[in-house]
This record gives structure tokens, C-alpha cells and sequence, in this order.
């Protein structure tokens, strides 16, 4: 299993969130110590102990080490400055320090993204720039509903257009009433150039349950030849 891998979704709302809660909970119960990061998160809101984000919440939550919030999650935006959180300077040395400082103290860090793969953070730059920067090998959530398969080709051809391992994705069952969905499935895994770490059926509340029995951490990176020692 690698040490860091980076949580990117075909969309918005696909279950960036609860696929690294998975994943967290599934490398905790091999014993090793799991940390979760939320680098930038949007939709923060205001607390007596400062502004919070429900997802970095969720992350800290499974996170297998005791550390500070801004330690999971070291830029957030309210939801007033979300709409306008492109003109604001994100600090990507403050990212990568944050990163850094995690990897020395666990021996796995899930970093979640915010969106898409695209989706545009400051100065009309994607979080993917740092990703690039950093070269965290990347694991896809496909949040299967209709569109899905066109979602998730174009994302994972985005992703190593930009040089980075694919190391495997993950198919999150947004929609419980859609028709097809075994026969997506195959052609997703027919298609896409890393292998299927797990299935997460419609869940209510997922965010609040144990997940790890739906992710095998063992398959990441198991057929991707772009896969390196990061």
C-alpha cells in the first residue's frame, strides 16, 4: 500500500469523503497508523473553536493519530467566501508543509480533494497543480449515476495526461434506483487503466458507519503500469 494517495472524484458530491473514510478505516485495522487531509475545503462554517469543514471533520474523526483540526485541514473557506474562493491566494508551500509534517508521523496519509479534478481553487488554478507538484499517485471515486462512464473516462485520461499514477478507483452508488448497474461496472473495468478497489453500496448516513469491508487496499496499484515508488 503506498504511503500517500490522493482522493479525486468525477464530480462534486460523488463521495470523496466516505471513499477515504473507507480507506482509512481499512488501513487501521491492519494496525498501521492512518491520518486523514483535507488540504482545502470549501463550505466551512463558523464555531466557537474556529471555522470548521464537515468533511475534514469526518477525516479527523478515523484519522488513527491525535492532531490539532488545522493540522487535517489547513486552509478553509466559510460558505460565503466558497463563491469567491478563486481570487483568494492559496499557499501551496503551507500544503506541502502540512503533507510533509503528516508522512513523518503516520504510515498513511489519505488526502482528499475538493470537486473534481479540474475544479478551479485560486488564480484560476486546480488543486491538481499541487497534486502534480507533488506527485501523490491519485484514486478515483466514480459516482455511478447516468453520465458516469464519459465522467470518469475523461477524468482518468486527465489524470495521467498530467503524468500521475492512476493506482485504482472506487464505484460509489449515489443513485439506488439506477437500472444497469452491473453492466457500467464491467465496462468501467473494462475500460479504465487501473484496477477496482472496492464497490460502496447506497448507504445512508455513510459518513457515520464502518466502511471498511467495502475497499480491498491490497488491489491499489495492483495493475497500473504507471504505478512508482512514491
Amino acid at each position: 500500500m503506498l504511503k500517500r494517495v490522493f482522493i479525486t472524484g468525477t464530480d462534486t458530491a460523488v463521495g470523496k469523503t466516505v471513499v477515504s473514510r473507507a480507506l482509512l478505516q481499512a488501513l487501521a485495522a491492519t494496525g498501521k497508523r492512518v491520518v486523514g487531509y483535507k488540504p482545502v475545503a470549501k463550505g466551512s462554517k463558523m464555531t466557537p473553536e474556529g471555522l470548521r469543514n464537515k468533511d475534514a471533520l469526518v477525516l479527523q474523526s478515523v484519522s488513527s493519530l491525535t492532531l490539532p483540526y488545522e493540522a487535517i485541514n489547513p486552509i478553509a473557506f466559510s460558505e460565503e467566501e466558497s463563491s469567491v474562493a478563486h481570487s483568494c491566494a492559496i499557499n501551496y508551500s503551507l500544503l506541502s508543509n502540512g503533507l510533509a509534517q503528516l508522512g513523518e508521523q503516520a504510515d498513511h496519509v489519505v488526502v482528499e480533494g475538493t470537486g473534481g479534478w479540474r475544479s478551479l481553487m485560486n488564480d484560476l488554478r486546480p488543486l491538481s497543480d499541487w497534486v502534480v507538484q507533488e506527485q501523490l499517485p491519485v484514486l478515483m471515486v466514480v459516482g455511478i449515476q447516468e453520465g458516469c462512464l464519459n465522467h470518469a473516462l475523461l477524468t482518468a485520461q486527465a489524470i495521467t495526461s498530467d503524468g500521475l499514477p492512476l493506482v485504482g478507483w472506487v464505484a460509489n452508488r449515489i443513485n439506488p434506483g439506477l437500472a444497469h448497474y452491473a453492466e457500467i461496472i464491467e465496462v468501467l473495468s473494462q475500460k479504465l487503466p487501473a484496477p477496482l478497489v472496492g464497490e460502496l453500496p447506497y448507504l445512508p448516513r455513510a459518513e457515520q458507519r464502518d466502511l471498511a469491508k467495502w475497499v480491498d487496499v491490497t488491489r491499489l496499484g495492483a495493475t497500473d503500469p504507471l504505478r512508482a515508488a512514491v
